[in-house]
Formats: C-alpha cells, structure tokens, sequence
C-alpha cells in the first residue's frame, strides 16, 4: 500500500497569523486550529493541506521546499499578494517567468505565469 500525501508542514512563529495569511492567499479554510498549531485546506475533505506548527526559531536561510502558484494573471495576483503583506525577494533566480515572493515570515514561494492549453 502506497502512502497518502497529507499536508505540508509549516514552521511558524505565529502559526495562526501564517495560516490565516497563507487561507487568504489560496481561497483556503481554516478546518484546525489549536494555539501552536492551524491547519487549512481548499475544502475540509480536501488533501492535502497545510499545517502551521510554531517553532522557537526565526527562518534563517532560503527555503528547501516552496510552493509555486499559477494565477491566471501572474501580475494582477503578485500585486495582490504583495498588498497581503508579501514581498519580492531575490534567491538567485535571474531572468525567469515566475517571480519569487516571501510571505510575512519569510517563507518563499513563486507567482509563475497562466498555463496554456
């Protein structure tokens, strides 16, 4: 029997204030919450998720593992994102077709333009 995927952890300093940010972002719910930990999914079925734990320790270096989200319009959404609190940041990409945002902890991930058919 294969594994099921089930969510994708987050370390956080302020788990509920992430998730809320991160449900925003996504059109996500919250589905649990607890003080050091807030899960959230696209519908309470819905796997996987992700889940917001509170760690002791800033974020210190780029991200091993990151999200890429495709928007139908990869500039209308940078700009909503960075109006959320997001910012641009710079890890080496050079001249791409997405743009790499950090959320406000820090946590990178990258806007890529619409898919076509």
């Amino acid at each position: 029997m294969a594994s099921r995927w089930e969510q994708v952890v987050v370390d956080s300093e302020d788990p509920a204030r992430l998730a809320r940010w991160w449900a925003e972002a996504l059109g996500f719910q919250i589905v649990h919450e607890e003080p050091d930990e807030v899960e959230i999914r696209r519908t309470p079925d819905a796997l996987p998720g992700l889940l917001f734990l509170t760690v002791p320790d800033a974020k210190t270096t780029k991200n091993r593992i990151h999200l890429d989200l495709v928007p139908d319009d990869q500039e209308a959404e940078v700009e909503r994102l960075v109006d959320m609190g997001a910012r641009p940041v710079d890890v080496g990409q050079g001249e791409v077709g997405w743009v790499v945002l950090a959320d406000p902890e820090g946590n990178e991930f990258c806007v890529l333009r619409a898919r076509t058919p």
